[in-house]
């Protein structure tokens, strides 16, 4: 017991920047996960050590009671036998009832014993569960500040191609663009070229008739 408890202090009690440290400045998410399947772990154990002190309790209890049914019956037996004059009967029986009163003595102070131990518990596995949602929101937090540094990276990236033209990406582009549209117009006027020379001569020739 002694042994789970300090695996539990060293895993979840632990300053959280402390344990992350060093790791933290390199991938703060990933250390911080493993950091979270160990506590995970260990409140899963104390979860399961919670279950058995359960049942534990539930045992001594019907001991108990078990003990302390056997322990009236033998004592009203040995009254019984005592009135009969029955001597071995009645030694019997008193003998009978001081061992299950024992027993039941020892059941009482076991059960009593599993409940302080039982509370312990659940008070540390609150605690426990209290602590973790504060890390998993810590988490949450780091990776919405990864996020925005990722975000921030690639916009730097496009906006600051070269320090003598941040915008250098965008005027390529609009460069690209303005080409495109000049090898359109180039083309357009081609295609329309022999048309209008065409229109032209039709035009000079009625005019000289004209004349």
């Amino acid at each position: 017991m002694a042994n789970i408890f300090t695996r539990i202090k060293n895993a979840v009690e632990a300053d959280l920047h402390d344990v992350l440290d060093k790791k933290e400045q390199k991938n703060p998410i990933k250390a911080l996960n493993q950091y979270l399947r160990q506590a995970e772990q260990e409140t899963e154990k104390v979860r399961r050590l919670i279950d058995r002190q359960y049942k534990l309790k539930e045992e001594f209890t019907k001991e108990f009671e078990k003990a302390t049914h056997f322990a009236e019956k033998r004592l009203n037996q040995a009254k019984v036998a005592e009135k009969a004059n029955e001597v071995e009967m009645f030694e019997f029986a008193m003998k009978e009832h001081e061992e299950y009163k024992n027993r039941a003595d020892r059941m009482k102070v076991s059960k009593n014993e599993a409940i302080e131990q039982l509370d312990k518990l659940e008070q540390k596995y609150e605690e426990m569960k209290h602590r973790l949602k504060d890390m998993h929101l810590r988490r949450m937090d780091l990776m919405g500040r990864e996020n925005i540094a990722h975000a921030n990276h690639q916009i730097n990236k496009v906006m600051q191609h070269s320090a003598e033209e941040p915008y250098s990406r965008f005027s390529e582009m609009e460069r690209y663009i303005e080409g495109l549209e000049y090898k359109v117009n180039q083309s357009y006027f081609r295609s329309t070229f022999d048309g209008k020379i065409d229109k032209l001569e039709k035009e000079l020739k009625e005019k000289e008739m004209e004349i």
